[in-house]
């Protein structure tokens, strides 16, 4: 109902203002997780989780038009239990992520599996839903080692705990210098229920030991199964 719609979105409205002041900090951090698991300081010598660099930065993706889907009901609130990203063979677990003491994000502790932060909203509700991984860890590949190679119109599941699953359609890929996140685009309000998918990205830079780029994917609901919409 209107109301009720209205009242939610309100609500996400106000938690996505209060997030973008702490999620500042931790957008440049994520851009260090895969070495330290540490996003709300400098990145330390760790010699034993160097990783090889990306073959390049990656470029935005093109904002190739995708037909707009039908209008899609937001759901009711519901924690993800398992990310499915077929193009990618990507199935995983997901752990939920809060705050540190710091007020930075929580990051996974190892390369597998995933989070999910809980100060987001859950995938299919209102608003960006948040998830988090390492691209790789102590030399082997994370769980969105291969993120970049998505493409709009690739899909993305997400299972919850109410049994249901949202299906999401990726928009854009995009990668940003870390220095120069766009804390508002990435973690801001918007008029639908979204996704993001976050990891590090482009080269990786050998004497600040971290890669320079995040990387991120924006989804959008575009269905669901066997899950109950809001009211």
């Amino acid at each position: 109902m209107r109301h009720a719609g209205e009242t939610q979105r309100r609500v996400w409205r106000c938690a996505a203002r209060g997030a973008v002041t702490v999620l500042a900090t931790l957008s440049l951090g994520l851009g260090w997780m895969s070495h330290t698991g540490d996003p709300a300081s400098p990145p330390r010598p760790e010699p034993h989780l160097v990783a090889a660099p990306l073959a390049a930065p990656l470029a935005a993706a093109p904002a190739a038009p995708l037909a707009a889907p039908a209008a899609v009901p937001v759901l009711a609130r519901s924690a993800p239990v398992r990310l499915q990203v077929p193009a990618i063979g990507v199935d995983t677990a997901l752990m939920d992520l809060g705050l540190r003491a710091d007020g930075a994000m929580q990051v996974p502790p190892t390369g597998f599996p995933a989070g999910w932060y809980t100060g987001s909203p859950t995938p299919g509700e209102l608003g960006p839903a948040i998830l988090a991984g390492h691209v790789d860890w102590a030399r082997a590949p994370g769980v969105f080692f291969e993120l970049r190679e998505l493409s709009p119109g690739d899909e993305i599941r997400v299972v919850r705990q109410d049994g249901g699953t949202a299906v999401f359609r990726v928009t854009r890929v995009e990668s940003f210098a870390k220095d120069s996140f766009p804390t508002e685009t990435v973690y801001g309000d918007i008029d639908h229920a979204g996704l993001r998918l976050i990891t590090c990205g482009g080269v990786f830079d050998r004497q600040a030991r971290s890669y320079v780029d995040n990387l991120v994917v924006f989804a959008e609901l575009v269905g669901a199964d066997e899950a109950t919409p809001a009211a």
